[in-house]
């Protein structure tokens, strides 16, 4: 679905010192713009804001930065955040939202500098010849592996059966190991979840999450 153009977001967005607009600049030096040396955590596609808004608030030594294209749904994540953080004036907080085209990832940070990356219901490319597209084919995780300190996991949520599979493989061939995969993650024995906007709809309709943890090796 095409998004109606809001001109006023993107002024919203650079009004807030939450908001990264200068994403080459930091690279190497995220530690600075968070002013400390805890561990960063990365969401790619973080939509509304609701998973990273939570997962920022129950991890305070944590460091938080989300990213997704459109400005148009990049704004509701700022607002998100704060609401859910509570945030008056310019004090300290441990996230980041950015404006960014994920093929460009590696421009933005170096080695060693990301502990984590979450990706939640990214567009599944079902199309084969537009499944070099997906956020967890081996040509984006050969890039990940660029910034991912050793030992570092990445948590996966779907509801496309195909992708799920696919992304077992994509995995496994760019030497991560699969600590947990789950094809209903609402039924299963996994307590760490923070349902999305998306999740919440398409489990209203019964469809399942299907969720796996991949670690570097």
């Amino acid at each position: 679905m095409r998004l109606r153009k809001k001109y006023w977001a993107r002024p919203e967005m650079e009004a807030s010192h939450i908001v990264i607009t200068d994403q080459y600049d930091h690279k190497g030096n995220w530690s600075k713009e968070f002013k400390n040396n805890n561990e960063i955590y990365l969401e790619l596609g973080c939509g509304k804001g609701k998973f990273i808004s939570e997962k920022s608030k129950q991890n305070l030594d944590i460091n938080f930065i989300g990213i997704d294209l459109k400005d148009e749904v990049l704004v509701f994540a700022l607002r998100k955040v704060i609401e859910v953080r509570k945030i008056k004036g310019q004090e300290d907080i441990n996230v980041r939202l950015m404006p960014l085209n994920i093929m460009l990832i590696d421009d933005v940070f170096s080695k060693d500098e990301i502990s984590k990356i979450y990706i939640n219901f990214c567009n599944p490319w079902p199309k084969e010849r537009h499944n070099k597209r997906r956020l967890t084919h081996t040509k984006f995780l050969t890039n990940y592996k660029k910034f991912l300190k050793p030992g570092s996991e990445v948590w996966f949520k779907t509801d496309d059966f195909e992708l799920f599979n696919d992304s077992i493989e994509y995995f496994k061939e760019c030497g991560f190991e699969i600590l947990y995969s789950t094809y209903d993650l609402h039924k299963s024995d996994f307590k760490d979840n923070i349902v999305t906007e998306y999740e919440a709809k398409f489990t209203e309709l019964g469809k399942k999450a299907m969720f796996l943890r991949a670690k570097l090796i």
